[in-house]
């Protein structure tokens, strides 16, 4: 039998080490923001229950859903001569039903979670979640079929509070990582709302959100044309420009919303709203230059009910790098009605991306050893052996070359593993009980005891 190619499915891909140490490093830091505002760490299954999660995320969300087909309710009805066939013949059969589905994001998921274990917490209740999820999605840049997210949210408070504390971690954590050229955009649901409502279509923002969502893809006449083929009037266009033209300072659109949604009363609340998260903002004394009020801001998922965000890198093609928003209702949907929360995520892979293709990783970000023992015969090789454990007993990362070869094998091993030092511990080095240690990038070599290597590499 010929052996097969090797492949990966498409929209996943392999991680290497030199991958897995940048992505921990961009974990790293959005664990440590996360846990510096209260957030503690929850993990849910990578497969829940279709019912779970069919019916929340919306018509274009549910068409990405990964669906699982099992045989169990087919195999309970079978004796053991026909489970016998059936295992024989299973890549050939295919059940009807689907009763699982794997996870489309992490804040369902939480929200099913609330519900089940709400004796266990006390409200509000901050959680965060770093863990990967999947959609049937069209693989193309920065859009991968499996990938992460670092969730953070709040259940069980209606503040305010929370919006502007998103703000402020999403600043510090692209300080953190040096990324500099990004917009946040601020928007509201309710804002949304309003905006149907004047155009003749209350009740209707679904629909409208799900076609502005759409907006930078394929422009407005097509937005027009998908809300005309969505049941809104003729003259929904004209009514609906005013409020895509609004441009300029936060302080000049919030203006010019006060005049365009002074006749709903629930976009006025929104507005309202957005004014006090900015409030809130100035009042921590920190400067957000990127945050920017955005009308047109949609976001796709049905259960958004109040502010809205999402996070672009300006100086890098790329989508959406972080987003999400207030949700009223989601824990009633599994039983547990008027438990508001709101929350943010992170998509660590495109913000892998955007990094790499600004060349901000910093070196320190690939982990590796510091220092590796040349192995230069068996005898000294057994000796090295008590340096090499007193080097990790101090905290060093170190490695013995596993067996004796010339000196420029082991030079390339050094080097191709981003090494930054080598010991040369040979006969000559034991007798003395000075060894060489050579700086493999700037190719300078000094000779210390045991304890100065120690000191040097600390």
């Amino acid at each position: 039998m010929a052996a097969q190619k090797p492949g990966l499915a498409r929209g996943t891909r392999d991680f290497g080490p030199v991958q897995m140490s940048r992505r921990n490093y961009l974990f790293g830091i959005i664990r440590t923001v996360f846990e510096k505002f209260g957030f503690q760490p929850l993990e849910t299954p990578a497969i829940e229950s279709l019912s779970t999660l069919t019916g929340i995320y919306g018509e274009e969300g549910d068409k990405l859903l990964y669906k699982i087909r099992s045989n169990k309710s087919l195999r309970d009805q079978l004796d053991d001569e026909k489970l016998s066939l059936l295992d024989k013949a299973y890549k050939y059969w295919l059940p009807a039903q689907s009763e699982l589905g794997l996870r489309y994001d992490l804040t369902v998921p939480f929200a099913r979670y609330v519900v089940m274990s709400q004796h266990l917490h006390t409200f509000p209740f901050k959680r965060y979640q770093i863990q990967p999820v999947w959609r049937a999605d069209r693989p193309q840049k920065g859009r991968y079929r499996e990938f992460f997210q670092c969730d953070a949210d709040v259940v069980g408070t209606n503040s305010l509070l929370c919006e502007a504390e998103i703000v402020l971690m999403i600043k510090e954590v692209f300080e953190k990582l040096g990324l500099a050229d990004y917009s946040i955009k601020l928007n509201s649901r309710k804002i949304l709302s309003g905006i149907a409502e004047l155009m003749g279509a209350p009740g209707k923002e679904g629909p409208l959100c799900v076609a502005i969502d759409k907006l930078d893809k394929i422009g407005e006449e097509k937005v027009f044309e998908e809300l005309k083929e969505r049941g809104f009037g003729n003259d929904a266009a004209e009514k609906l420009k005013p409020f895509l033209q609004l441009s300029g300072s936060n302080a000049t659109i919030i203006a010019g919303l006060e005049k365009l949604l002074a006749g709903s009363e629930v976009g006025m609340q929104g507005l309202a709203e957005l004014k006090e998260v900015m409030i809130m903002v100035e009042g921590f004394g920190i400067k957000v230059d990127q945050l920017a009020i955005d009308p047109t801001l949609a976001r796709g998922l049905s259960y958004y009910t109040g502010c809205i965000f999402e996070v672009k890198p300006t100086s890098v093609q790329m989508g959406s790098i972080c987003g999400g928003g207030r949700y009223d209702d989601l824990t009633g949907m599994f039983g547990l009605p008027n438990v508001s929360g709101v929350g943010i995520s992170f998509g660590i892979d495109r913000i892998y991306d955007v990094l790499d293709e600004l060349n901000l990783f910093p070196a320190e970000s690939v982990r590796t050893s510091k220092v590796l023992i040349a192995n230069f015969d068996e005898a000294s090789a057994m000796k090295a052996l008590a340096v090499l454990g007193k080097l990790r007993e101090r905290g060093i990362a170190a490695e013995l070359y596993p067996e004796s070869a010339k000196l420029k094998k082991q030079f390339t091993y050094a080097e191709s593993k981003g090494i930054p030092y080598l010991l040369m511990a040979g006969e000559s080095e034991f007798a003395s009980g000075e060894f060489g240690l050579k700086n493999l990038q700037s190719g300078e070599q000094k000779t210390f005891t045991i304890d100065q290597i120690i000191s040097e590499l600390r």
